[in-house]
């Protein structure tokens, strides 16, 4: 009968004795970390005089404090003229500049490919889009984070053949949730 109790309290002083307030010291840990999220946002597509609307979808992966990318995907098919409407898939590298408490400001760069559909469906197409923005994250719970504003400004380099470039630029809003990993 008295062996149990002797057993227990041996064990317990066993897992104590291990047991640390932190498993790893902080300048060495790896704050690898992915997170994903969903925007609504708001485009002048430099194309007709409507602005579209739309949603979007991002990936951000962290790899360490300043090596980190963005992956976005936005369907802008609301409030069409003429039913033009664009959508953009782009990749690239995310800066974020620094921490203001839960408030993270943030630089990138992104390229890939912009979709167009023209006036009256009369012609659809796929060019290169290149996008410089930058924004701001403000962590509201450890996993949950707002994205009251991200800001791009796209170029559509030779879209059309003679034709020039595009220009649209927009703004963002969303919610992200980290799946796994520090920040």
């Amino acid at each position: 009968m008295m062996r149990f109790p002797v057993l227990f309290l041996a064990l317990l002083g066993g897992g104590i004795s291990t047991a640390c307030a932190q498993v790893e010291p902080a300048a060495y840990a790896r704050p690898f970390s992915v997170t994903v999220g969903g925007l609504g946002s708001g485009f002048q597509p430099d194309y007709g005089p409507n602005y579209l609307f739309g949603a979007g979808a991002f990936v951000d992966v962290a790899f360490s404090r300043w090596v980190q990318v963005e992956a976005e995907g936005r369907w802008l098919r609301l409030n069409q003229y003429e039913n033009v409407w664009q959508d953009n898939y782009l990749i690239g590298p995310r800066i974020p500049v620094r921490s203001f408490g839960r408030v993270t400001p943030y630089g990138k760069v992104l390229v890939g490919m912009g979709s167009m559909n023209f006036q009256f469906n009369y012609a659809y197409g796929r060019f290169t889009d290149i996008a410089y923005g930058g924004g701001v994250d403000l962590k509201l719970t450890n996993r949950l984070s707002l994205r009251p504003v991200d800001f791009e400004y796209q170029e559509w380099p030779k879209w059309l053949q003679g034709q020039g470039q595009l220009f649209p630029y927009g703004v963002s809003v969303g919610v992200s949730y980290r799946l796994f990993g520090r920040r």
